[in-house]
């Protein structure tokens, strides 16, 4: 008996659903029922500039085996698997990026009923961990790469510029690395609130305080002999933030760009004054690789840290445009401010 289950395509700024026959996996490959997926910044910038071709965003996700293709018996780490166990994936293999495939894919992103993972290289492993904790291990390998970049150590001062879901993961990052003191600049007050919660020291809310320059002062007396941070993540997304944040470094210390992942300009800075002078190193996080992602999982399946609590909504798919709304202007969807948007399939976490 022929399966089908619905996925959401893209094109422009529009969303559709549409019918699709579920693939019987190849050998080497893996069907999954599809459980939560998360909405991504990179997702919402390449969004807001439109979507090129018809594409099956989703690259954040967790979800249950539902059928192995000849010769899978393992997952990346060597842990036997089986069908109706729960796994992560890294979305990026030799065949194409999960998310990122042209719509004639079949279930090629993550917002979907089923996911398939085509390519026999794809790297999965076996979750213990609830969805709503397992659809955080892309997002979290992000910033155990960041916190690795930047060689964050016992004790150091660490300033992340955003505080959205990467730089939620950025700081978590930074607090397990051993960071003695914790920064989050960003807004609005709600995701702040949670920065404390999740472990930051100080917080600056950038709608109550809109000048750089007043927030920068702030900032600097926040860290030990107003010196600045060891280390500075910038997960805004935002151009602004790149040199306010390079402001924010101490001397011989790391400035880790995570945010801009997506082109979206240009901005001046001072080779003398924000590089040479300070002795400063800069650091680019293009996504992850596997050895991160292997990294990010183990914590996540052994330490005690509140994932959950970052999801603000799960919505199901016919719902998928409303997260995308919600979190291009306002931040407020159904009466609470958004904060982790995700999407379930039909077999999904509610």
């Amino acid at each position: 008996m022929t399966r089908t289950g619905q996925a959401v395509v893209t094109v422009g700024k529009e969303f559709s659903i549409g019918e699709y026959t579920v693939p019987d996996p190849a050998p080497g490959t893996i069907l999954l029922r599809q459980e939560l997926g998360g909405i991504c910044g990179t997702d919402l910038h390449n969004w807001q500039n439109g979507i090129k071709r018809a594409t099956m965003l989703g690259h954040e996700n967790v979800g249950v085996i539902e059928a192995l293709g000849k010769g899978v018996t393992t997952d990346y780490n060597g842990t036997p698997i089986r069908e109706g166990d729960r796994v992560v994936f890294h979305p990026r293999n030799t065949v194409m990026a999960s998310g990122h495939g042209g719509a004639g894919e079949p279930f090629s992103g993550g917002f979907a009923d089923y996911i398939y993972l085509s390519d026999p290289q794809s790297c999965i492993i076996k979750s213990e961990a609830p969805p709503q904790v397992g659809v955080f291990a892309e997002p979290f390998t992000i910033g155990v790469h960041a916190a690795l970049r930047g060689g964050v150590k016992i004790g150091d001062t660490v300033i992340v510029q955003g505080a959205g879901p990467i730089g939620m993961m950025c700081l978590i990052a930074a607090k397990i690395s051993g960071s003695g003191r914790l920064i989050v600049i960003g807004g609005p007050a709600g995701r702040l609130e949670l920065a404390r919660k999740l472990g930051a020291h100080e917080t600056i809310d950038i709608m109550a305080v809109p000048d750089a320059q007043e927030r920068r002062e702030m900032a600097l007396k926040m860290t030990p002999g107003r010196a600045g941070a060891e280390v500075v993540m910038e997960a805004a997304g935002f151009l602004p933030a790149f040199p306010e944040g390079l402001e924010l470094v101490k001397e011989d210390g790391v400035f880790v760009e995570v945010g801009h992942y997506v082109d979206v300009g240009t901005i001046a800075v001072s080779p003398h004054r924000h590089f040479l002078r300070p002795n400063m190193r800069l650091e680019g996080v293009r996504g992850s690789q596997f050895n991160h992602f292997v990294r990010a999982v183990a914590v996540m399946e052994s330490a005690e840290i509140d994932f959950a609590s970052v999801i603000s909504h799960i919505l199901p798919l016919e719902r998928v445009q409303e997260g995308f709304d919600a979190l291009d202007s306002g931040y407020m969807l159904d009466g609470k401010t958004a904060f982790k948007i995700t999407v379930r399939g039909a077999f999904g976490a509610s």
